[in-house]
């Protein structure tokens, strides 16, 4: 540049630029972690002592293909759990008695056919029985078996707060108030029931539990009988017959008349309904005998104070706005049982 000469003015964009640029040797920010969010604490309900007891008492006689079905609804047993547990409940300070319980179905109504599960508790010093019934409205014949040959025991219960692991102040409390707790259980599996024959796999659902009843009255036996007279190549005939007022030709010959049996069967029907109702007398006069026979044994005598002193109850689900309504409540066990002293 020339002497004298002046300098020229730097442009002034130029000169706010450099004032805006951040110098190279500036700090950089630090970047803030985003905190994780905590789960919520879960909620868990507490168990109850007797939750699963019903759970534990096999529903004997129930349909296999429908055993399933009774589990899809959460059924509450806590009026059961209260009458073990609560002072002045039914099975609540019972002395040397114990508590046995065995499972049942019913349908809630027949509109709705869901089953629903019920419990009959026998509240006595020792088992009802360790026999089963094998019996059915199609099946005129009656079976008592051996419950170990239809895979069922009367098995222990133990509370929850009992079993291993578990050690509470609780459970000492409730255990020293509980009464022996037994259930009749099933261990046969479902799996197991395709090697089965079709005739022992019917027994199943037919079973019910079995109990001497020495205070069953008599029953009075009906004088009418069915008769199926065989009459090839014609099909059977089937007629009702009352020993005690109908006379056999007489009878005979009004179906003559009807045109119901032809003239050459005479004879032969006749013979056919004598033979029927002295097979018939002959089965009335052998089951009073046995009755008679069975009055004098002593086991007779020991079931009849048995039956008197024991305690029958039917324990119903208690209604919730989550299960089927139950429309009906009956004291019926089942046909050896009768029915329970009080429904629960």
């Amino acid at each position: 540049m020339r002497k004298g000469a002046k300098r020229k003015a730097r442009p002034a964009a130029a000169t706010e630029e450099a004032a805006i640029k951040p110098k190279a040797t500036a700090t950089r920010a630090k970047r803030v972690k985003a905190s994780q969010p905590q789960p919520e604490p879960e909620y868990v309900e507490e168990q109850r002592n007797l939750q699963d007891l019903w759970k534990a008492a096999f529903p004997v006689g129930t349909e296999w293909d429908r055993l399933e079905s009774i589990y899809q609804y959460d059924w509450d047993f806590s009026n059961l759990e209260k009458e073990f547990e609560e002072e002045g409940g039914k099975f609540h300070g019972i002395g040397n008695n114990k508590v046995y319980l065995f499972g049942q179905t019913e349908t809630s109504s027949p509109s709705q056919p869901v089953l629903i599960p019920t419990l009959v508790a026998v509240v006595a010093p020792r088992p009802p029985s360790m026999e089963i019934g094998i019996r059915s409205v199609q099946r005129e014949d009656k079976e008592i078996v051996p419950m170990r040959q239809m895979k069922m025991d009367w098995i222990p219960y133990i509370p929850l707060e009992q079993r291993e692991g578990w050690n509470s102040e609780r459970a000492k409390k409730f255990g020293s108030n509980l009464p022996q707790i037994f259930v009749l259980g099933c261990t046969q599996r479902k799996a197991g029931l395709k090697q089965m024959k079709e005739e022992r796999w019917m027994k199943f659902q037919y079973c019910m539990p079995y109990l001497m009843n020495p205070n069953e009255e008599e029953k009075e036996q009906s004088t009418v009988m069915d008769i199926l007279f065989p009459r090839e190549p014609q099909a059977p005939l089937f007629v009702q017959f009352d020993w005690e007022f109908d006379e056999v030709e007489e009878y005979t010959d009004e179906l003559i008349k009807a045109e119901e049996l032809s003239e050459d069967k005479k004879e032969a029907f006749m013979e056919f309904v004598r033979e029927e109702v002295k097979k018939a007398k002959k089965k009335i006069r052998e089951e009073r005998e046995a009755k008679k026979k069975l009055m004098e044994d002593p086991k007779y005598q020991e079931a009849k104070m048995y039956y008197e002193n024991m305690r029958l109850y039917k324990i119903y689900p208690v209604q919730t706005p989550n299960t089927p309504v139950i429309e009906m409540k009956s004291k019926y066990i089942n046909y050896y049982y009768g029915s329970a002293h009080e429904i629960i």
